[in-house]
């Protein structure tokens, strides 16, 4: 367990954390959901991420965002998508969209697909991050196929030994991960994981 652990409410924890992130390391950040692994969506932090969570990089990593003008900027956001954005936002709903062409993003973000998984989270650290630095790649804090961490202690006993700083925020809000929902340009919205939102509440949004 080397990874140091601060209060996330003290402005010079958030500036380690700007700092490490900028210098393609992993950070344990606190959302209202579950704590999250957080780099850089570039290459190198992103395999360093992939490598900590011994995850395959198939699977693809979300982006967490400080606003709708940082999705429009990467992705295609549907009518349907606006409307769940717009009610379920921020809060625990990930949503997949097809990448805009102009915009390309790494295969290991995507998982090689030509869609992305977006998320505006309730929760001041990640949007406050993502509003500095831009979009963060951010998955949850945990060795693939364990158990979700839901406080920093979690985090640094789990995967300690790749992350160079846990913002601590206490036990997360929420503890249950994020809906997350498809919703191609041209097709039926699908419900690719149910989470804090259920099926039937995203349903009677989308399809009004």
């Amino acid at each position: 367990m080397s990874a140091d652990i601060v209060d996330a409410g003290y402005l010079s924890a958030f500036e380690r954390a700007r700092r490490e992130l900028q210098a393609g390391r992993i950070v344990g950040i606190p959302t209202e959901t579950v704590y999250g692994l957080a780099v850089l969506p570039s290459p190198e932090p992103l395999a360093r991420l992939v490598t900590a969570k011994q995850r395959s990089a198939d699977k693809g990593i979300a982006l967490l965002v400080d606003s709708l003008a940082q999705v429009k900027r990467l992705a295609i956001l549907t009518p349907a998508a606006e409307l769940l954005a717009q009610r379920f936002w921020p809060g625990a709903l990930t949503l997949v969209l097809a990448q805009r062409p102009d915009n390309p993003l790494p295969e290991l973000l995507t998982g090689g697909r030509p869609t992305i998984g977006v998320r505006l989270p309730d929760h001041p650290v990640p949007r406050a991050l993502a509003r500095v630095l831009g979009p963060l790649a951010v998955s949850s804090a945990n060795i693939s196929g364990q158990p979700d961490s839901t406080t920093a202690q979690q985090v640094a006993a789990s995967v300690g030994d790749e992350v160079s700083l846990v913002l601590d925020d206490g036990p997360v809000r929420g503890g249950v991960p994020s809906t997350v929902v498809a919703c191609p340009p041209d097709g039926e919205l699908q419900i690719l994981r149910a989470g804090a939102i259920t099926e039937a509440d995203v349903r009677a949004v989308a399809e009004k």
